[in-house]
């Protein structure tokens, strides 16, 4: 499972980096090729971005679904689950294992269908309006993300039933960052200046 887990971040990363800097590109042309500079204006309009939009339309749009599935694997989808806590173990265990299931089966039953739209649609001719992509390998990211996210459900669900633990994200946790206590005693000494704290309180 570790060279899927490292699949699914790597294409996350991936789209959303290229999305970001294929807009970027497309903006800066957008208002450069707007600036009445001899040579450098006819040049920058030559050059055809129409297809930047819809290209990263695209690109958001398998981000979403791949990083649907990354959220039901590291816990990160917000759930409200108050009362459900307040349950005897027993009873608690049987209804996270339900909505679990429930995930499964209402995400299967959608690349299903997601699979079979993209069937019917491939035997047709019809192209993206910009780029002139094939449309079936356009919507092709719905049943591969819905069918990885049924998967998600699955593996959560048989490792919750085997550990009763379930995947927990803290929002607060930033990489690289120690922990509150790590930083407590030098927060505690006036005579030390800011930039000294940064470096871990060495003077």
């Amino acid at each position: 499972m570790k060279f899927l887990d490292h699949l699914e971040e790597w294409l996350i990363a991936f789209l959303m980096g290229a999305a970001t800097l294929l807009i970027f590109v497309a903006v800066v042309h957008r208002y450069a090729a707007g600036l009445p500079i001899p040579g450098v204006q006819d040049a920058l309009l030559a050059i055809d971005l129409t297809w930047a939009q819809e290209l990263c339309i695209y690109m958001f749009v398998w981000m979403a679904k791949f990083g649907a599935a990354y959220g039901v694997r590291t816990g990160i989808h917000v759930g409200v689950d108050v009362m459900i806590n307040q349950l005897p173990a027993r009873t608690h265990k049987s209804y996270v294992l339900f909505g679990l299931a429930a995930g499964a089966v209402f995400t299967a039953i959608v690349g299903t269908l997601g699979a079979s739209f993209v069937w019917d649609i491939a035997h047709t001719d019809s192209v993206s309006p910009d780029l002139e992509l094939p449309k079936w390998l356009v919507y092709l990211c719905i049943p591969l993300g819905s069918y990885l996210m049924c998967f998600r459900f699955l593996q959560v669900a048989w490792s919750f039933a085997r550990t009763g633990e379930l995947p927990h994200h803290d929002v607060a946790h930033v990489e690289g960052i120690g922990e509150a206590e790590d930083l407590e005693p030098f927060a505690m000494r006036d005579d030390l200046h800011p930039a000294d704290l940064a470096k871990g309180g060495r003077k």
